[in-house]
């Protein structure tokens, strides 16, 4: 497999769970830490997107803050780019339970997302310059960027965590 960079998408204002998400326990650890262990397994490097972040690499959105996961993930791609790596395996930070072989899964040619869960992709970085154009035709959709690249829609064989409120860690 290609040299890839992991990016945790941590750049919203997590409305829904009231509290910062990043910092949030699941199983005694910290939602971003087990985020980060997940892609540090399978990646060359990791960044956080979207907030600084002490202990951790960390890059602004992309062209701008505000724009959901996809200024993140452009974020990433530019970093990708920028570092010579290929792939960007992206993830949220509210994803504590990721495969440790996601990767390999989502492996293939072009761009492949996580069907239940799109902000959990691999994306090739050469696809920045179609997320820039996407971005500045006023796109916001991660499900419709990934369609206008023709990502493929991968099934995992367990449904991903996604922490929106304090009582999906719970569940």
């Amino acid at each position: 497999m290609t040299k890839i960079l992991g990016a945790i998408l941590a750049g919203g204002q997590a409305r829904r769970f009231g509290s910062d998400k990043a910092h949030a326990l699941y199983e005694g650890a910290r939602l971003i830490d087990r985020v980060a262990a997940a892609l540090a397994a399978q990646c060359e490097s990791v960044v956080v997107c979207g907030r600084e972040e002490p202990g951790f690499a960390c890059i602004p959105d992309w062209p701008e803050p505000g724009l959901g996961p996809l200024g993140g993930l452009a974020a990433a791609l530019r970093h990708a780019e920028a570092s010579g790596l290929a792939h960007v395996l992206s993830a949220g930070v509210d994803a504590p339970d990721l495969p440790h072989d996601l990767a390999a899964t989502l492996a293939g040619e072009g761009a492949a997302i996580v069907e239940s869960q799109p902000v959990v992709g691999l994306w090739p970085a050469a696809a920045l310059p179609a997320l820039e154009a996407f971005l500045h035709s006023g796109g916001r959709s991660l499900y419709r960027f990934a369609d206008a690249i023709t990502a493929r829609r991968i099934d995992l064989p367990a449904a991903l965590m996604n922490v929106n409120r304090p009582e999906d860690l719970a569940r």
